[in-house]
């Protein structure tokens, strides 16, 4: 009887039973000859394809926005929230189940079949649960014939691969079960819309456009700085996650709504007052400042009260993405806003001069 599992599992097996186990695992559910999935880590061993724990086979499209070389990942506004650490995936059906199996009668000191992210078990254990439908480790479940005949699949845990190191990416440790065809596991680790919705947003790409600044770098005590973005800049961000042999999908859009300007030093003003600068419609930020504008106020800008004494102040822009999301079943909901950040030095001098 063998198992293969990392540090800290819980395993359900008399340890005076089995055997530490260095030996990769067959990914079962897969297609030997293909790829793994996209999302984790793969490689062939053997003439057997063998995958991380965090081999997913949720699909993810950018459906707008979001693309080309310049974009960066959103920074929630709760410092609080996170993608979700793991859940429950269809992996198998009952004939690549039992395939997974015969090769190991075949080779019963080569690859075993992983049966939870972190266990692995071969051949015995393998056939006593999933074959002769015997339980022989109290586990509580067993099946008989790799329910050969059912309308269904074989679901397993899978850890997100940006929380590997958490604790609660191991909070998905349910040994290899059955779930019937149109279902989800009553448990709250089941990739239900908004857990799709969270997997997405941590996806999201958002471009890096820096704003305009008039004056750029140098400023002028009690002059104000214009601050703005020309129109159709910014545009909805929409990813899309969804799990095909679950039925379950889930789109999360990200939707610009306001710059927040802070000054880097309380001498200063920011307008509005807030520091809070709308998104119009055609998603322009403020007004370009043209010659002549030195005396106006700017409705989106900064005006700063003390020079520089050698150190500029860093002006940061940032712009708040507003979250939402929608999925199958008619589900809907919002998450945490994100925001993306840049700075921008500011030298500010005493003698007064006129913008150009």
């Amino acid at each position: 009887m063998r198992f293969a599992a990392k540090a800290g599992a819980v395993l359900a097996a008399s340890a005076s039973t089995l055997v530490l186990s260095c030996t990769s695992a067959y990914a079962i559910g897969d297609d030997e000859s293909q790829a793994p999935p996209s999302g984790g880590a793969g490689g062939a061993s053997g003439g057997t394809l063998t995958a991380s724990a965090a081999t997913t086979r949720i699909k993810v499209t950018q459906e707008s926005g979001g693309t080309g070389s310049s974009t960066q990942s959103l920074a929630p506004v709760d410092p609080n929230w996170e993608p979700p650490a793991c859940w429950y995936e269809p992996v198998a059906t009952p004939q690549q189940l039992k395939a997974a199996v015969d090769r190991l009668k075949k080779n019963p000191n080569g690859d075993l079949v992983p049966v939870t992210p972190s266990l692995s078990w071969g051949e015995e254990l393998m056939v006593d649960h999933y074959e002769k439908g015997q339980d022989n480790t109290d586990s509580g479940f067993s099946y008989k014939n790799y329910n050969l005949g059912k309308d269904g699949m074989f679901w397993r845990g899978v850890i997100n691969k940006n929380r590997e190191n958490d604790a609660e990416s191991y909070d998905c440790e349910r040994t290899l079960f059955w779930q019937n065809a149109n279902t989800l596991p009553d448990d709250d680790h089941a990739p239900t819309p908004d857990i799709l919705a969270g997997y997405a947003y941590d996806k999201i790409n958002v471009p890096q456009t820096e704003v305009e600044l008039k004056p750029a770098t140098r400023s002028t005590v009690n002059l104000p700085t214009w601050v703005w973005l020309d129109e159709a800049t910014f545009k909805e961000v929409r990813v899309r996650a969804e799990l095909p042999d679950a039925g379950v999908w889930a789109e999360t859009t990200a939707k610009p709504v306001a710059l927040h300007l802070d000054p880097g030093t309380e001498d200063a003003e920011t307008y509005p007052a807030s520091g809070d600068c709308a998104i119009d419609d055609d998603g322009s930020i403020g007004t370009p400042y043209t010659k002549g504008d030195a005396g106006r106020t700017p409705p989106c800008g900064v005006r700063y009260l003390r020079a520089t004494n050698g150190t500029p102040y860093q002006l940061k822009a940032s712009i708040t993405w507003e979250i939402s999301w929608e999925g199958s079943g008619g589900a809907q909901g919002d998450l945490p806003d994100g925001t993306f950040e840049t700075t921008q030095a500011m030298t500010v001098q005493e003698i007064q001069s006129v913008n150009r």
